[in-house]
């Protein structure tokens, strides 16, 4: 009995991927990340939701350093997050980042755009760069537009590059920063459906959204956060179903009533 939960102790050491311990965060006198604790394990889909300004993209934002904290600590695969040069370029490359807007280099193909990260920051081959780039252009359905430049493409063609350049690092974790929430709503699904699928070939993701049909099929865990803080989090059915917090009723009454 014993040497069965020394075991799963030792599996369970190692599958947490991302650790965020008492983060604290400020912008002036706002305290936007109160005391946040959260660990994600390794395969885990978590969507955070929340009412605007409740903290969530920052939250985002601190996990690849785009946002730096005041106190507390993050790592990443058991590495305490690096503060500059080339250790920071390099978890970036593992923690892959889809922001609201595109941020495509304008002047780039399509093509481009998914090799370039490959070839600079993991030193690819350029041919293989390519290959791969291609072959995951075709996985998110936009591989014919590879020649193109972003002009040229929709919103939702935009986003489905962007989870394709993210994708080529092969990162360890892939942040989503409402990565819907400026796209036509006939572009969503076809978003949504390239992440749905990521999540079931077992990427690790965690993914600020408005999108509550996405949390209730993909996420393993929802994480509710309100005025800087997490205020419950549990699985999406016991979320949905039955939340505990008066915050996270009120905003669920609010948003699942139109």
């Amino acid at each position: 009995m014993t040497e069965v939960s020394v075991a799963k102790e030792d599996v369970a050491a190692t599958a947490e991927l991302v650790v965020l311990k008492s983060v604290n965060k400020h912008f002036g006198a706002l305290h936007v990340l109160q005391d946040i604790d959260l660990t994600i394990a390794r395969g885990e889909v978590v969507v955070v939701i929340g009412p605007s300004g409740s903290g969530k993209s920052t939250l985002c934002r601190t996990i690849n350093r785009l946002e730096t904290i005041d106190s507390g600590s993050i790592s990443i695969d058991g590495r305490p997050l690096p503060h500059e040069g080339k250790e920071l370029a390099r978890l970036r490359a593992d923690v892959g980042m889809v922001f609201q807007s595109f941020n495509l280099f304008a002047h780039k193909t399509v093509l481009e755009n998914v090799t370039l990260g490959q070839i600079k920051v993991r030193k690819a081959d350029k041919k293989a760069a390519e290959e791969k780039a291609r072959a995951l252009l075709d996985r998110v359905g936009v591989g014919s537009q590879a020649d193109k430049y972003p002009a040229q493409l929709s919103g939702g063609q935009q986003q489905r590059v962007a989870i394709a350049r993210a994708l080529a690092m092969d990162p360890k974790v892939m942040l989503f920063d409402e990565p819907t929430s400026a796209l036509d709503p006939e572009m969503i699904n076809e978003v949504l459906e390239v992440m749905q699928q990521l999540a079931r070939d077992g990427m690790t993701m965690i993914v600020v959204t408005h999108e509550m049909g996405f949390a209730r099929s993909a996420a393993n865990r929802v994480v509710f956060m309100a005025d800087g803080r997490i205020v419950e989090q549990a699985a999406p059915d016991q979320f949905f179903s039955a939340p505990r917090s008066d915050r996270a009723k009120d905003f669920l009454s609010k948003i699942l009533h139109h």
